[in-house]
């Protein structure tokens, strides 16, 4: 099941980062101040750790979150949207350009029995 989708304006940007970078990778960001940012990476060059949560793909792209930041949103299907403004953090591809990505969540779903 995958728990991450992505808006119309997200899918454009990505496939612009990626038509420039190659494939990427994004790592959900867990930080104080960029916390609905999702991380976007060559992949390759972002080293995921063992604890990492694959939480599925948009655009072909596997996204991903720390486990123990997981834990806290695995009820919670993720959407990835692309808003005006430079880009998502100082490692994202997407700096400099004028769209970056930002993370929104769908209403919390009661864990299935």
């Amino acid at each position: 099941m995958t728990q991450v989708s992505a808006t119309e304006p997200a899918l454009t940007l990505l496939a612009e980062i990626v038509a420039e970078h190659g494939p990427v990778l994004f790592h959900q960001s867990g930080g104080c101040c960029d916390g609905s940012a999702p991380m976007c990476y060559p992949q390759g060059e972002f080293r995921l750790g063992e604890n990492d949560v694959k939480l599925g793909e948009i655009g072909g792209m596997p996204v991903y979150m720390s486990g123990s930041q997981y834990e806290g949103w695995k009820h919670t299907d993720l959407i990835i949207d692309a808003i005006p403004g430079l880009g998502g953090g100082q490692f994202s591809l997407d700096n400099g350009r004028p769209m970056r990505f930002l993370t929104r969540s769908d209403i919390c779903r009661l864990p299935e029995d």
